[in-house]
């Protein structure tokens, strides 16, 4: 009885990280990275994978500088990559790890257009667009599905090379954000 009701209780850890979510879509950026950091502290480099992929991948969107933003999505790959089906589905049961990586890859090749880096930014479009399989056909998979459609035409128009230095197009032509729209935890 006892285990079912672990079982049963929610995640704390991603009950915090989503209430830091919410702080940063409400406008608070700063206070949402200064939070962001603190649980990250708590987790550790080493704790849950769920924690560190969920953390890191919202974390990146607080960042100013888009290296520093690369930096958190990587973490937020290399976590997904120790994640397991069996940990995602103690969080929820309709969850599947493979349906993290369109969006994780999404958002590489995102940081990767606003560094310059054509190729690798490519590389990781070709990786989101191979997973979209794993999506929903719900309006976060369209969601995800239509930010790829968008940064696969920025980049056979504007012509990316490798290394361009890009701080005039950091959003797109309209000012949209490149990457994919992120799913509350």
């Amino acid at each position: 009885m006892a285990e079912q009701q672990e079982q049963a209780a929610p995640d704390a850890m991603m009950t915090r990280i989503g209430q830091v979510v919410m702080l940063h879509h409400g406008g608070d950026r700063e206070e949402a990275r200064g939070r962001f950091l603190d649980l990250w502290a708590e987790i550790g480099e080493d704790g849950d994978p769920l924690h560190r992929c969920t953390l890191a991948h919202y974390m990146a969107d607080t960042q100013d500088d888009p290296s520093d933003e690369l930096a958190w999505d990587l973490r937020a790959l290399s976590a997904a990559e120790e994640l397991s089906d069996g940990r995602l589905a103690e969080h929820h049961h309709s969850l599947a790890v493979r349906a993290f990586y369109p969006s994780l890859h999404l958002n590489l090749a995102a940081d990767y257009v606003k560094l310059g880096h054509g190729e690798v930014a490519r590389s990781h479009l070709r990786r989101a667009r191979g997973a979209v399989g794993a999506l929903g056909d719900d309006s976060y998979g369209d969601g995800i599905r239509a930010a790829i459609a968008r940064l696969e035409t920025r980049l056979a128009h504007d012509g990316i090379p490798d290394g361009d230095s890009l701080p005039d197009r950091l959003g797109g032509p309209g000012g949209e954000t490149l990457g994919p729209p992120r799913r509350c935890p």
